[in-house]
């Protein structure tokens, strides 16, 4: 019995760290109008996409916290007794990106609603991750040599891509994978960690990818060069790729 509790913890595990690698998270704190914490306000993030809503509480600093989030456009909404309910609108969360929504709500009924769009960017302040996200609109319009994605990676800063690949990887994988170069950071082309909706798709043999998903099939994608998050365990640079939903 005790094997079988073992393997669930680390399934479990194992599935919050996947999620980790591509999910985002919005947190923030909420506030009355002297600045002073509002504990156990309710906090509800609805997916605009998907309609998915998760509800938390404010903890006794008047905090708040939704980990785990799928990368997406979001509605971020404050219900406490006392005050107006304030609603945060079009709230966008990239992979791997801590979105901060703070709160100060005005005195009054909860049935009055105060209404505000979030900023069109925001500056991340939770984490110290380098990275850039190459968003779906880019991924879909930019001209793309063969439809592959990858021709994007040079898009973030610090990223060399297209140059000669090494003889070995060419002559034994042969194909589009065996002419992929990517050097971020100054590292070799073979210092590559690719992961596909949190889960590992890096040929361990040259730390080429292994399955290209369609640019059709793509909502965006992150290359990070710097200060990775605990779940990353390896790898100069890391290439996270978002599917896209639905």
């Amino acid at each position: 019995m005790r094997n079988f509790v073992h393997v669930g913890v680390l399934f479990t595990i194992s599935l919050a760290t996947l999620m980790a690698q591509t999910g985002g998270q919005i947190a923030g704190e909420v506030r009355d109008p002297s600045g002073s914490s509002i504990p156990e306000a309710s906090v509800t993030v609805t997916n605009n996409a998907t309609n998915v809503t998760r509800t938390t509480a404010t903890n006794s600093s008047g905090l708040y916290s939704f980990p785990a989030l799928t990368p997406g456009t979001y509605q971020v909404k404050v219900v406490a007794p006392g005050f107006q309910t304030a609603v945060t609108k079009d709230v966008e969360l990239q992979v791997q990106q801590t979105a901060r929504v703070d709160f100060n709500l005005a005195v009054g009924q909860a049935s009055q609603t105060l209404e505000v769009s979030a900023n069109a960017a925001t500056l991340t302040t939770d984490n110290a991750t380098v990275g850039t996200v190459i968003e779906e609109a880019r991924i879909r319009e930019l001209p793309l040599n063969g439809r592959s994605f990858f021709s994007l990676v040079a898009l973030s800063p610090n990223v060399t891509y297209g140059f000669v690949p090494a003889a070995q990887a060419a002559g034994r994988l042969g194909g589009s994978r065996g002419a992929l170069t990517i050097a971020v950071a100054g590292g070799r082309s073979t210092w590559q960690n690719f992961t596909l909706d949190g889960i590992t798709n890096t040929d361990i043999n040259f730390n080429t990818y292994i399955l290209q998903p369609s640019v059709d099939a793509l909502q965006e994608f992150k290359v990070q060069s710097g200060i990775y998050p605990a779940e990353f365990g390896r790898a100069t640079g890391q290439i996270n790729l978002n599917p896209a939903v639905g």
